[in-house]
């Protein structure tokens, strides 16, 4: 069977084509045949990655847009699979990833039928993605599509959910699509700036915030730059490490989980907080404990894309929206006539001690490991993780030296890591790929090393076995010291489990053996795996199980 040359199928992937999508990735199903079908006839222009589940799809696309800046694409079938791939789209809103997942649906005359793996995805998706749809006319499919990239990609960027109908797709699908879409981006006022420079002018003691999405190079640069030349502190969002060099000397940390109370006290008592990017939620304030809502309005503010963050949680001094490279290249303009270098060398040393190694019980050193990572890994290498208190280790030992290197959800969604691993090894094969994954988070996804396979790609992945739910053990053992329940793990031997797929795999038990097992791993002709071993009485840096249960 032969489709024709305009249907709904192939204007959906002409305007992919149009919009400079290099790699779609899916798991297939009869209820979207007919794209996949258009698809075999432009394979020289899109990599179609054939994934082992949804949820890896899923996660696939989401580290495509964090990567990119283009919106991830995501194809899965009706029902379970799109439901396994919703884990994939909370975690590209949570994270403000530009994404959009095709999920095939039952014909449009079974509607309401409760048809086989019938689901209504405006409901499902409505309060998780930017915009969930369904093409209901197939000469409007090139409208939708096009709609749903602007969406993706303007003011506070996202995800969007566009359902297709199985028999529409073969229907005669409207005009071809002409131009690429460009998406609206909003820029700060004259008038914000000249306020801002005027009262950054009369700040003691400044603390610029950076979070968010759609840095570029350019712009990552700029703000890095004019904040070193003034030694204006900087800080940088949860899992947003990368969008500045952790070596340059006015960087003084993350607002993250378990977070240096030194850059906590440093946030604290700053008078004029600078947030670019960063929504401000629960994991970098602490809680909603950094900051006091009766104070902010006299120290914050507060750039972002998204109209609907601002005055969201913290009232504030000032605001403005803007696309978050465009404000960063404005920024870098300001002349305040002053500099914070005192302050700066302070808040760099405070995050260069945090940052040092600590003891451990066991005889793995986590924090030595992750120092080892960032001794050995070249600069612009690419360091993956789901979620689990092994995060903890990685986020405070490792230093990030360049933008987008980091893939790390702050949607805290576990089995992120190794899909994530997995599209940054097929998208650029090139770059050194690292996945940090603890045993319970690599289990969730394992499967996907069948994909990096089959691709011919090349990653490292580190499993730190600690035979626990680690972050859930650590909160149990506060409330409930010794009384252990639902988070012991019996894990597989995953030096075999990993050469089963054909990685190269070795199991290290101390700390003095992992830089060789990890220079060996990265210089192995394909992917590989390290076992690493660790005590789950180190359960967190700088706290012990025996700690947590003496109270």
């Amino acid at each position: 069977m032969t489709q024709a040359p305009d249907t709904a199928a192939r204007r959906l992937v002409e305007t992919l084509v149009i919009n400079g999508v290099d790699h779609v990735f899916c798991v297939p199903g009869e209820s979207y045949l007919a794209v996949l079908d258009a698809l075999y006839d432009v394979r020289d222009q899109i990599k179609l990655v054939i994934c082992r589940h949804e949820a890896g799809a899923a996660n696939m696309a989401e580290a495509y847009g964090k990567l990119t800046g283009k919106p991830g694409i995501c194809m899965v079938t009706r029902g379970p699979g799109a439901t396994h791939a919703s884990i994939g789209v909370h975690t590209a809103h949570q994270d403000s990833t530009p994404m959009i997942l095709f999920v095939g649906q039952v014909g449009l005359a079974d509607r309401g039928r409760g048809a086989f793996q019938e689901v209504d995805y405006r409901e499902v998706f409505g309060g998780l993605a930017k915009w969930a749809t369904e093409i209901e006319s197939p000469e409007r499919t090139v409208e939708v599509v096009e709609r749903a990239f602007a969406t993706a990609l303007q003011g506070r960027m996202g995800p969007v959910v566009i359902a297709l109908p199985e028999d529409l797709l073969h229907d005669q699908g409207g005009p071809e699509p002409k131009q690429a879409v460009t998406p609206a981006r909003a820029a700060p006022s004259p008038a914000f700036l000249a306020e801002l420079n005027e009262r950054l002018s009369k700040a003691e003691r400044p603390l610029l915030v950076l979070g968010g999405s759609g840095w570029t190079d350019e712009a990552a640069a700029a703000i890095g730059d004019w904040s070193e030349r003034h030694g204006l502190p900087v800080a940088l969002s949860f899992r947003r490490k990368d969008i500045l060099s952790n070596d340059r000397p006015n960087y003084a940390g993350d607002l993250g989980l378990g977070c240096n109370p030194k850059l906590t006290a440093r946030a604290k008592g700053a008078d004029l907080v600078i947030a670019l990017g960063a929504r401000l939620g629960e994991n970098p304030t602490q809680g909603y404990s950094l900051f006091d809502r009766t104070e902010t309005g006299g120290r914050l503010v507060h750039i972002h894309p998204g109209p609907e963050e601002l005055g969201r949680v913290w009232p504030t001094l000032m605001a403005a929206v803007s696309d978050n490279s465009l404000a960063a290249l404005a920024l870098s303009e300001l002349k305040p006539g002053r500099s914070w270098h005192d302050e700066a060398e302070t808040a760099h040393a405070d995050y260069l001690a945090f940052s040092t190694p600590v003891a451990v019980t066991g005889a793995v050193n986590m924090s030595e490991c992750m120092k080892t990572l960032g001794e050995v890994l070249e600069p612009t290498a690419v360091v993956t993780n789901g979620a689990g208190n092994f995060a903890a280790w990685l986020h405070r030992f490792y230093g990030h030296k360049a933008c987008r290197t980091q893939l790390a959800p702050t949607s805290g969604a576990m089995g992120y890591g190794v899909p994530a691993a997995v599209a940054a090894a097929i998208m650029e094969p090139g770059r050194q790929v690292v996945n940090i994954a603890g045993d319970g988070d690599f289990m969730m996804a394992a499967q996907e090393l069948a994909t990096l396979v089959q691709y011919d790609a090349k990653a490292v992945f580190v499993v730190v076995d600690n035979g626990t739910y680690g972050t859930i053990r650590m909160h149990q053992e506060r409330d409930y010291p010794a009384r252990v329940s639902g988070t012991d793990l019996k894990n597989p031997d995953f030096v075999r489990f990993a050469e089963a797929f054909g990685l190269t795999a070795a199991r290290v038990e101390t700390t003095e053996g992992f830089r060789p097992a990890l220079e060996a791993a990265l210089a192995a002709d394909g992917p590989a795996l390290i076992h690493l071993i660790t005590s789950p009485e180190d359960i967190a840096p700088g706290r012990t199980i025996s700690q947590l249960r003496a109270g």
